[in-house]
């Protein structure tokens, strides 16, 4: 009965000095965490929580150690949260990290770039034309800590915000400036995300207009519009091509009347060129000036 009586003396003694222990810890903790954020504060009730949560953890080990201990990848951050308040000092990882049971919970955040397309957007330009344009947007979690406790969901809220955008922008912009200035489009698009998703803690890297369809009747009319005009140009060229053929025959004409051994080498070359391909022709020349005479009389 003796021996009975005192192991229970000896069980409470041990509790009790765990139990002091664990206080001292958690005081020592409140006075660090209290020196690195100033503001985190979870209150008396809160503390003796912790110290619940520890007892708990030291009754159950092995076993809570496997509940406990988290690991998180390279690419991963882990954003804690203790009785509902972030842990002060950020994200947690890579690699392990401990976590107290039953007052702690985390979320994990991947940090690898990320993309996804616009859907196809009916949009009004600035000149009344409706077209339809889709995009791809590539953007990563800069902040993890703020991505979990400012937005409920980063990255749905990234894509509806990048629908509203790619609307805004475009309705701005006359039919030829979105068809010939896509790069300047894109980059004020991305510089457009990223500042509003700045809040969000993510970090738009890139923006690009995959395709712009237009009306098929609006097609037609420009297919009409650019061949016509390319009609116009080839008249164009062929009209300077004639004036600059009949300027260079008036100076040969010029140059061979000087001679009329010129005249000569003239008639001389063009039989060599008619016998090379036709040689069953013969051409003789007549002067002109001959017929008027012969006419004359």
């Amino acid at each position: 009965m003796y021996m009975h009586f005192g192991s229970l003396g000896q069980f409470f003694a041990y509790g009790i000095f765990v139990v002091a222990l664990l206080i001292g810890f958690c005081w020592c903790f409140k006075l660090s965490v209290a020196a690195g954020d100033p503001d985190y504060s979870i209150g008396c009730f809160g503390w003796v929580l912790v110290i619940l949560s520890w007892l708990i953890f030291l009754v159950t080990i092995p076993f809570s150690l496997c509940i406990c201990i988290k690991v998180v990848q390279e690419y991963e951050r882990a954003v804690i949260f203790r009785l509902g308040r972030l842990l002060p000092g950020g994200a947690k990882g890579p690699g392990i990290f401990f976590v107290m049971p039953c007052i702690e919970n985390y979320t994990k955040v991947d940090l690898r770039t990320v993309s996804f397309d616009v859907p196809p957007q009916e949009i009004l330009t600035k000149d009344s034309v409706t077209i339809s344009v889709d995009a791809v947007v590539y953007y990563r979690v800069n902040n993890a800590t703020i991505s979990v406790a400012n937005v409920e969901n980063a990255n749905h809220s990234t894509r509806l915000l990048a629908q509203t955008n790619l609307r805004n922008v475009l309705g701005t912009k006359n039919l030829a400036e979105i068809l010939s200035d896509r790069e300047t489009i894109s980059h004020q698009m991305q510089s457009g995300l990223d500042e509003a998703t700045d809040p969000w803690g993510i970090k738009v890297e890139r923006v690009e207009i995959k395709d712009v369809r237009l009306p098929v009747q609006l097609q037609r009319a420009m297919a009409a519009e650019a061949e016509a005009s390319r009609e116009a140009r080839a008249k164009v060229i062929a009209a300077e091509g004639e004036q600059n053929a009949s300027r260079a025959l008036k100076e040969a004409a010029d140059v061979i009347s000087e001679s009329s051994s010129a005249l000569q080498l003239r008639y001389l070359q063009t039989l060599n060129t008619i016998s090379a391909e036709k040689n069953s022709t013969i051409i003789f020349p007549l002067p002109i000036d001959l017929l008027s005479g012969l006419m004359k009389k």
